[in-house]
């Protein structure tokens, strides 16, 4: 899952930022509504947690362009206002859901995973291919009933292979689906952290490697992974 975080109180931002590394989740911060609007259209975000109160284009105008881009992300609307006046007028231009401030980040964490369970295909919060089992809500994975201690990384990719459903995603696509706007494109992190997952999978691998293509989730009877 990938997340732009909107908000230009610099602590209220980072504390986000790093609680939603913790859960795996990638995030990226944007100041302002002009930033905010350019990683938009540089990056395609699962969610976008966005400050209604926020300096060179207001958050509502945020809100009503991304809602009109194709495959929009789905917008969680925060604001200091708790007057339903203010919920009921960010839900009207089109924010998917709206938290006031303070709240409590498991909360935050809650409703982002919700949306993003709503965004596309809609695909449950307990995925099971074959043995392996992948619990998106409490972010474990379980294998022949086994705990898997994965890191953060190795869980967020296991995830976005998950929900492809056996199809194949690209180095890229998991380069931006699992990590942020720090990563660098020419390291072979994908590679090594796909490598350790399998080890912490173990046998049969279910993690596959196509060459020149990517990678994909395959049951183990439907052949042997690629090492």
């Amino acid at each position: 899952m990938r997340v732009l975080i909107v908000e230009d109180e610099p602590l209220l931002a980072d504390a986000i930022q790093r609680g939603l590394r913790i859960e795996a989740i990638a995030a990226d911060v944007a100041r302002d509504g002009a930033r905010a609007m350019e990683a938009v259209a540089e990056t395609r975000y699962d969610v976008v947690v966005l400050d209604r109160d926020i300096p060179v284009v207001h958050g509502d105008d945020v809100c009503r362009r991304i809602t009109r881009m194709d495959d929009a992300p789905k917008v969680l609307m925060l604001t200091a206002s708790a007057a339903v006046s203010e919920r009921v007028a960010g839900l009207a231009i089109g924010a998917d859901d709206y938290l006031t401030k303070p709240f409590d980040f498991d909360e935050l964490v809650a409703r982002i995973a919700a949306l993003y369970r709503r965004s596309g295909v809609a695909v449950p919060p307990v995925l099971d291919v074959g043995d392996l089992r992948v619990d998106s809500f409490r972010r474990e994975a379980y294998r022949e009933g086994r705990f898997l201690h994965l890191t953060r990384k190795e869980f967020a990719v296991l995830e976005v292979l998950v929900r492809a459903a056996g199809g194949v995603v690209s180095a890229e696509d998991l380069l931006e689906q699992a990590w942020d706007e720090n990563a660098d494109p020419f390291t072979n992190t994908i590679r090594v952290t796909v490598s350790t997952l399998r080890k912490k999978m173990g046998a049969p691998a279910l993690v596959e490697t196509v060459p020149g293509a990517g990678y994909r989730i395959v049951r183990p009877s439907s052949g042997e992974p690629t090492p």
